[in-house]
C-alpha cells in the first residue's frame, strides 16, 4: 500500500466546514514512551503540544490499529470520551481469552487553548503481530475551532520519519530482555550474551561485546567474523594511557586458551562492526557468525541495547 493510499483511508468523516491549518506545526504530537515490547500492555501517553495555529483543540482522534487490542482510554476531566469498537480483522490471544472485537478509535472531546499543552492516555495490548525491529502507528487527528491538524502520515519503506511534515505518533517494537544471556555454542567454545549498542544515524561502525569460554583441551583462536548489517568484522582492543583512549587492531587473532574465558566488552577487547548498511536500533537483534581456527564458525546474535550502555540489559554510565 502507498502513502497516499494510506492517507486516503485516513480520511474520517470530520464536521463541515474544517480546513487545514494554515502553517505547519512546529512540534509533533508524540508518545512519552516511544517504544514497547510484543505481547504485552503498553500504556500510551500522547502529548498534544499545541492547536491549529492559534485555535484551541476541541477534539483529539486517535485511531487504533490492527494488532492493537484491549484498547482502555483513561478519562480526563473536562472531556468527553468515546470508544468506537468494530470486528477485528484477526483474532488474537490475549490472557484469558481471544479478542474478536476491537477499539478502533478513541475520541476525546473537550478543549485546550492553543497556549497550554496537555496529555491523553490509554492503555492498549501490542500483540506479536508487530515484531521487534518494526513501528506501530497512531494516526490522529486534533480537529480544532474551523482547522484541523492531520498527523497521519507514514513513512514508506527506508522512508526517516522526520522528513515528514505531519508524521502520526509511533511506537517502535523492541524485544524484551532476556532473564538469562542468550548463549550459543560450538565445539568446545562457548558464546554468551552477544550484544551491541545502538548507534546515531548515520554512523558507520557498531561494537559487538560478548564472553567466549573454552572448555576443551585445545587452545583456539576468534580469527573472523559477519554481522548482517555491517560489511566487515574486525577485532580491537581499547586501552587508556596517561589519560588518553587508545584503540588498537587485534593482530593474527584472538586466543582462547583451555579453561579460560574472554570477554569483548566496552574499554577492553572488543569486536567493530565497520561499514554498517543501517543504524543499529535499541531494541534490534541482528545476526552475525564468529570464526575460529579450530571449531570454524558459530552462528550467533546480537542485542542491541541503548546508546551509551555498558551492558546487555542497558546500564550506563554517568557522565
Amino acid at each position: 500500500m502507498t502513502l497516499q493510499t494510506r492517507m486516503a483511508s485516513l480520511a474520517w468523516p470530520l464536521a463541515a466546514g474544517l480546513v487545514l491549518s494554515a502553517g505547519a506545526a512546529a512540534a509533533h504530537v508524540t508518545f512519552k514512551t516511544p517504544q514497547a515490547t510484543p505481547n504485552s500492555t503498553y500504556r500510551a501517553v500522547l502529548r498534544i503540544p499545541h492547536g491549529c495555529g492559534e485555535r484551541p483543540t476541541l477534539k483529539v482522534r486517535v485511531q487504533i490499529p490492527e494488532g492493537v487490542v484491549a484498547v482502555k482510554p483513561m478519562p480526563k476531566a473536562g472531556w468527553a470520551l468515546d470508544l468506537v469498537k468494530g470486528p477485528s480483522a484477526t483474532t488474537s490471544a490475549v490472557p484469558g481469552g481471544t479478542v474478536k472485537e476491537a477499539g478502533k478509535e478513541i475520541v476525546w472531546s473537550g478543549s485546550l487553548p492553543d497556549e497550554h499543552y496537555d496529555e491523553f492516555v490509554f492503555q492498549a495490548r501490542i500483540t506479536d503481530a508487530f515484531k521487534p525491529g518494526s513501528t506501530v502507528y497512531f494516526p490522529t487527528v486534533q480537529e480544532c475551532d474551523g482547522a484541523v491538524e492531520r498527523w497521519v502520515e507514514i513513512p514508506a519503506e527506508g522512508q526517516d520519519a522526520h522528513a515528514l511534515a505531519s508524521p502520526a505518533p509511533g511506537v517502535r517494537i523492541v524485544a524484551a530482555v532476556a532473564a538469562t544471556p542468550a548463549v550459543f555454542t560450538g565445539g568446545s567454545l562457548v558464546i554468551e550474551g552477544p550484544w551491541s549498542r545502538a548507534t546515531p544515524g548515520g554512523a558507520k561502525i557498531g561494537s559487538g561485546y560478548m564472553r567466549i569460554t573454552n572448555r576443551g583441551p585445545e587452545p583456539d583462536r576468534l580469527i573472523g567474523g559477519t554481522a548482517a548489517v555491517a560489511r566487515t568484522f574486525e577485532l580491537h582492543e581499547s586501552s587508556d594511557v596517561d589519560g588518553i583512549a587508545r584503540m588498537r587492531a587485534v593482530e593474527g587473532g584472538l586466543p582462547i586458551k583451555p579453561g579460560e574465558t574472554v570477554e569483548l566488552k566496552p574499554g577492553g577487547l572488543h569486536a567493530m562492526l565497520v561499514d554498517l548498511k543501517q543504524p543499529l536500533r535499541e531494541g534490534d537483534v541482528v545476526k552475525g557468525t564468529l570464526v575460529f581456527e579450530k571449531a570454524g564458525t558459530i552462528a550467533i546474535e546480537y542485542r542491541v541495547a541503548g546508546i551509551g550502555a555498558q551492558s546487555a540489559g542497558g546500564e550506563h554510565h554517568n557522565h
